[in-house]
């Protein structure tokens, strides 16, 4: 049974959701008090799965107490339940809570919440998974050029040059994100010459996704990343990345969803470069059962390795600190029914986009576990599908063709 903490300093809040929850005292251990030092009281006596607190509280706010949940008790799921929308409580709650509910709240949502941010926790938190981590020499760390990034989007007012010149202290970095943003896939209406007109024109956030992925899996010694028969995977990565894009700014969300979808597309099979270069020859081997046994990647992995490489990448991103949507889309990437969501999520388009480039964009799969599952997303609201995979191959074949262009005028 989950246990779940609610923290709010207004008792009539407190009895509502106490009544509104009533359904769900067979499945919840629910407990109600009224500000943060009872919080932590409750916590020092017996840790709980997870904190729905109100944000602005006097004494110590929603911002303050989850902050030290998250020292102390990290493994605990951590909500914001707040009546103020204002830039400000946003911006503090930033890297503390895992998801934000606005008041009033109907039952349904706040159940599909937590339950949906548990289901992640329970994959994060296997003991397998976390024993295979640890035990893994080489890590990829959280590459500095991206930490500078978020440091600088922390100002009152971070310009685009600003962004411009943090990327420019790394000449690779700088000539590799010129030659992505110039390729097909990002169709440009014309050729960019410079970092600061690459960052006006795609955003911030898509420069810095990009900065990210390229840092981590530079990380990685190409000769071990060959070995392990992973060479092209940062190409098929930055093709799912560009294509959940795509699928995203076709579908019912913000722009921070598209956002969103594109880096955990581009790091999507992070996890399969961190078993390869840790352990070539059994995940070669691992590869080659999969295929010879018709059995998907993942369930060969987790037969092997104690978790799939879908569960180490977002292990790493959880550990990193990024939001939820994104380790989710990673975590779920090849199974999104598992993922609880009931509408449009990051995961959806990075798994459909995986699915498409696998099996149009030159990265083709003989293994189950590739395929788009039909079956979920055509019990989502809202999804077009059709018209995501037009899209979707249309952008494939303009950029294969590009690409035998390019080929053909060398």
């Amino acid at each position: 049974m989950r246990s779940v903490l609610f923290v709010d300093d207004e008792p009539d809040i407190l009895s509502g959701i106490r009544r509104m929850l009533r359904g769900m005292r067979n499945e919840w251990d629910m407990q109600f008090v009224a500000g943060g030092a009872q919080a932590l009281e409750v916590l020092e006596s017996h840790p709980v799965d997870v904190v729905v607190s109100d944000m602005r509280m006097p004494e110590m706010d929603g911002a303050q107490l989850l902050s030290v949940i998250k020292e102390r008790w990290p493994m605990t799921v951590r909500i914001i339940l707040s009546g103020h929308s204002d830039q400000e409580v946003t911006l503090r709650s930033v890297g503390i809570a895992h998801q934000y509910l606005a008041k009033p709240c109907d039952m349904e949502n706040l159940v599909h919440v937590i339950s949906r941010a548990c289901a992640l926790r329970n994959v994060l938190h296997d003991a397998r998974l976390q024993s295979l981590v640890s035990g893994l020499s080489t890590i990829p760390s959280l590459p500095a050029l991206y930490i500078q990034i978020v440091e600088v989007l922390k100002t009152a007012n971070p310009s685009i040059q600003s962004i411009g010149q943090i990327v420019s202290q790394d000449i690779g970095m700088t000539t590799k994100i010129m030659q992505l943003v110039n390729s097909s896939f990002f169709g440009l209406p014309r050729r960019i010459s410079t970092l600061d007109q690459a960052v006006a024109l795609l955003g911030i956030d898509v420069i810095k996704a990009l900065v990210f992925s390229i840092q981590v899996f530079s990380q990685f010694d190409p000769q071990l990343v060959r070995e392990a028969h992973l060479e092209n995977m940062w190409q098929h990565c930055f093709q799912v990345g560009s294509l959940a894009r795509l699928i995203a700014m076709e579908a019912p969300t913000d722009s921070a969803a598209a956002d969103e979808a594109y880096l955990a597309g581009i790091v999507h099979d992070v996890g399969k470069v961190v078993l390869g270069v840790n352990m070539q020859q059994q995940y070669v081997e691992a590869l080659q059962q999969a295929e010879k046994e018709k059995v998907s990647h993942s369930d060969k992995e987790r037969e092997i390795f104690g978790a799939s490489h879908a569960e180490v990448g977002a292990y790493l991103l959880g550990l990193w600190g990024f939001p939820d949507a994104i380790v989710e889309a990673v975590a779920y990437h090849h199974n999104p029914s598992e993922s609880h969501v009931q509408c449009f999520a990051p995961v959806i388009a990075v798994h459909v986009a995986n699915a498409l480039d696998h099996i149009h964009g030159g990265v083709p799969s003989l293994v189950p576990g590739n395929e788009i599952d039909k079956a979920f997303l055509l019990t989502l609201d809202g999804l077009q599908l059709a018209k995501w995979l037009e899209k979707c191959r249309d952008k494939i074949k303009e950029c294969l063709a590009h690409e035998r262009e390019n080929i053909a005028g060398r």
